[in-house]
């Protein structure tokens, strides 16, 4: 079988600054992190091809992550950032669209999670842009903590032509070991016919140092039963999982917190079927 990790990242320090990279926790990342150092790794653990996920809030991200898709085979989708205030939304998807790699735009992102406004999802003008999204046949990736679940399930069941996808499974507090509120807003989203989940991201939410499988059971589990494997997908969040764990080390604890038989749909068809790759 053919991996496809729907969730990783690459940046260039000399091309730009990565602000968020800040404190001693995040400086191992704070260095140049590209599809030539991925592709080794990613072929030696048996991934296939890659979903290329957005970082930071600027504009011109999205066109070179666009053209690094038409350059690389290992890349297949995009998920980029626009502005979705912004009143020419629509025009702005379709000018994307025409750039060189624009067809591997697959979906939008947006740092929901550093928003103040916990309700950030249902501001009437996100919503028109989010409206603008699921026009363009695109789908929506959610990056939220899980006090912001609740504003996500009546942003979800406000458009039901957009698919939402739950990036890190809402980053439950796994280093505590605390399931709730996570794991009843997780279930009421994942109640929603057009939300899927990442398995992803994990690890980092966890103790860097001591994390074992056992500690990251208890939330995929809860997203196994809430969403089911048709509706979950692998993501390795690289490079910010090489805070705890190697690329084929992630890749082996999904195997491990999920059974065999859900494998194909985990680990290949979900992502195909949702972001059209």
């Amino acid at each position: 079988m053919t991996v496809t990790d729907a969730h990783h990242h690459v940046w260039d320090l000399s091309v730009r600054d990565q602000d968020w990279i800040t404190g001693p926790e995040l400086a191992p990342i704070r260095r140049d992190f590209t599809l030539k150092n991925l592709e080794p790794e990613a072929r030696a653990a048996g991934v296939g091809r890659t979903v290329l996920v957005q970082t930071i809030t600027v504009p011109e991200e999205t066109p070179e992550f666009l053209a690094l898709a038409d350059e690389h085979d290992l890349v297949a989708g995009v998920v980029g950032w626009t502005d979705l205030t912004r009143p020419d939304v629509a025009d702005e998807l379709a000018r994307l669209r025409e750039l060189p790699g624009g067809r591997y735009l697959k979906g939008i992102r947006h740092q929901v999670q550093g928003e103040p406004d916990p309700e950030w999802l249902l501001r009437p003008d996100v919503r028109r842009g989010l409206t603008a999204v699921a026009d363009a046949g695109l789908v929506y990736d959610l990056v939220v903590l899980p006090h912001q679940l609740p504003a996500c399930v009546r942003a979800a069941a406000a458009l039901p032509g957009l698919t939402f996808v739950l990036d890190h499974l809402g980053k439950p507090p796994v280093a505590s070991g605390a399931l709730e509120p996570w794991a009843s807003g997780l279930r009421a989203l994942a109640a929603l016919p057009n939300t899927v989940g990442k398995l992803s991201g994990l690890a980092t939410e966890a103790d860097h140092a001591s994390w074992t499988v056992e500690d990251l059971r208890p939330y995929a589990d809860v997203a196994l039963q809430a969403f089911g494997p048709g509706r979950l997908m692998y993501g390795s969040d690289w490079p910010v999982s090489t805070l705890a764990a190697t690329y084929g080390d992630m890749l082996d604890a999904t195997r491990r917190l999920t059974d065999p038989h859900d494998h194909a749909q985990i680990l290949e068809t979900t992502a195909t079927r949702v972001y059209g790759l």
